[in-house]
């Protein structure tokens, strides 16, 4: 989502993005709905079908469903917005690019999971603004560096979130404490 609103992508070869599916705890929102399309369906079909879909359809409480096909609305919504207002911005036909990308980064049945790798040249198919990162070797060498500094750091200490600004202020999380240097001090 992050990546959409930006006016291009800039990924490595081994780079990969991931679909657009929200998850509320844990649990895949299209998924709900499709397993719930799917037990109505069966039901339907046949009413002794409810002793077996009665177990799984109960987990769900209330408002669950609601909750899933907001977040799924909320979800496309957003990204499309941004396709058009960043990354799309010059095209004329700028709408039905940015719902050519959101069918691909939200098909559910397609993408099969939360974790799917949507590598480089799929994602320049489906229309978005892609560029390689070793297209430019200066850029990918100072990329690579803040990378590796990062990596090197994360692994050696009790860290395990690290976001710094331009103006050297940082903000690094570990072991449930937060510590924030002063601005100006690293």
């Amino acid at each position: 989502m992050i990546a959409c609103a930006c006016n291009k992508i800039l990924m490595g070869k081994q780079s990969n993005l991931g679909p657009v599916d929200p998850q509320l705890n844990g649990i895949p929102a299209a998924g709900v709905i499709e397993e719930f399309r799917k037990a109505y369906e069966e039901i339907k079909q046949d009413q002794q079908k409810i002793l077996v879909w009665q177990f799984i359809i109960q987990r769900y409480t209330p408002s669950f469903l609601g909750q899933c096909e907001n977040g799924i609305a909320w979800a496309k919504d957003f990204v499309r917005q941004q396709l058009e207002d960043n990354m799309l911005a010059k095209y004329t036909d700028k709408s039905q690019r940015a719902e050519r990308i959101v069918t691909a980064l939200t098909d559910f049945s397609g993408n099969k999971a939360h974790e799917k790798h949507i590598h480089f040249d799929e994602c320049r198919e489906i229309g978005l603004e892609v560029e390689l990162l070793e297209d430019n070797q200066t850029l990918q060498d100072l990329v690579l560096t803040v990378h590796h500094c990062y990596m090197h750091s994360l692994m050696n200490t009790p860290a395990f979130k690290m976001i710094e600004n331009q103006n050297g202020a940082a903000f690094v999380k570990h072991l449930g404490t937060v510590q924030m240097p002063m601005p100006g001090t690293r």
